[in-house]
């Protein structure tokens, strides 16, 4: 029975994607909270907190006090297909992945001169403005490869869906998600085998009398 020659010690793309979408916009977000600092706008307005793989990051949300308010973006792998067509059977595979990207807002009700704001209103506005900021970062010009070229070939934001938290089977109404489905195209990888190579092949050609044409060859291998 063959085997593989080299141990498989590496990441495979759907890994690497998802780790470059959190990347990017743990980055981006750095960048434009800089950038509003600057213009001498509150900052905070562009502030989310980036986890990765996560099942339910938003539990943090239900300590009391709650310490950090600015929404939670969660980066997850959900499912890939392989295209055949665009493929060959040996070396590499056309996939197309979807991450899920979920953005957790958080609301506490509240009374001022204008009336009451509603907990569950707050956390809407919140999550709705996480995917506003993810979904301009992940669509910019600069990302359209995921800055992954070569690698990535298309990306591209299927749906955005609003959901509940749910917290022991009932949902809290200060917390609120939406989730962006984002799918990515890119090439799968797999190992290959490696001939053994020959440090000399040499060939001599002779002739029989009557013209038959015979070779000799004469193969040295590596140690």
């Amino acid at each position: 029975m063959t085997v593989i020659q080299t141990l498989i010690d590496k990441q495979d793309s759907f890994e690497i994607v998802r780790d470059q979408i959190a990347g990017i916009l743990a980055a981006e977000v750095t960048n434009q909270m800089a950038l509003a600092t600057a213009a001498a706008k509150d900052s905070d307005d562009w502030k989310l907190r980036i986890f990765l793989e996560r099942s339910n990051p938003w539990e943090e949300f239900l300590n009391t006090p709650v310490v950090d308010k600015s929404p939670i973006v969660n980066v997850w792998f959900d499912n890939s297909n392989f295209d055949k067509s665009a493929s060959n059977i040996t070396e590499r595979q056309m996939c197309s992945a979807v991450y899920n990207i979920d953005c957790i807002g958080y609301g506490v009700s509240s009374e001022d001169g204008a009336g009451h704001t509603p907990g569950d209103k707050t956390a809407a506005f919140e999550a709705q403005r996480a995917v506003r900021l993810v979904r301009n970062i992940l669509m910019a010009s600069t990302n359209n490869y995921l800055q992954l070229r070569g690698l990535v070939w298309r990306r591209w934001p299927e749906s955005v869906t609003v959901f509940q938290t749910p917290i022991d089977s009932r949902t809290v109404q200060n917390i609120m998600g939406a989730r962006i489905a984002l799918s990515v195209q890119f090439n799968e990888f797999s190992p290959q085998y490696t001939g053994q190579e020959l440090e000399l092949a040499s060939i001599d050609i002779k002739r029989e009398s009557d013209g038959l044409v015979l070779l000799e060859t004469d193969y040295e291998y590596p140690l």
